[in-house]
This record gives C-alpha cells, sequence and structure tokens, in this order.
C-alpha cells in the first residue's frame, strides 16, 4: 500500500473553514436546442416584415434616420 501525503485527520479542513454562504435565486434560462432553433426560424421566415422590392428586411439594418 503506497503513502498518504499529509495526515488523514485534516481532510476537509479548508471545506469546513468555508463559511456557508446560501444560494441565490436563479433566473429564468433560455431557450436552448430545438425549441430555441424553432423561435430562430419563425423570427426569421414566418414573422418575417418584406422590405422595399420584395426583399427581406436585414435583421441588423439601421432605420433610414440614424444612418450618416
Amino acid at each position: 500500500m503506497g503513502k498518504v501525503h499529509g495526515s488523514l485527520a485534516r481532510a476537509g479542513k479548508v471545506k469546513g473553514q468555508t463559511p456557508k454562504v446560501p444560494k441565490g435565486e436563479k433566473k429564468k434560462k433560455f431557450m436552448t436546442g430545438r425549441p430555441k432553433k424553432r423561435l430562430q426560424y419563425n423570427k426569421r421566415f414566418i414573422n418575417a416584415q418584406v422590405g422595399m422590392g420584395g426583399k427581406r428586411a436585414q435583421p441588423n439594418r439601421q432605420p433610414a434616420g440614424k444612418l450618416g
């Protein structure tokens, strides 16, 4: 049998010394996986606004008043 580094009497010393902090409230996780893809699809193709010339509006396009 091999030797143990340090005394087993001190095992868990640091964990025992640290103060217990109560867990905070978690905020709601946003969708991932299939539901996220569904939302993305609906946003891009189903509810897409058709702009001038029958083209779909670009997602990061600035309004005309903000340019320049």
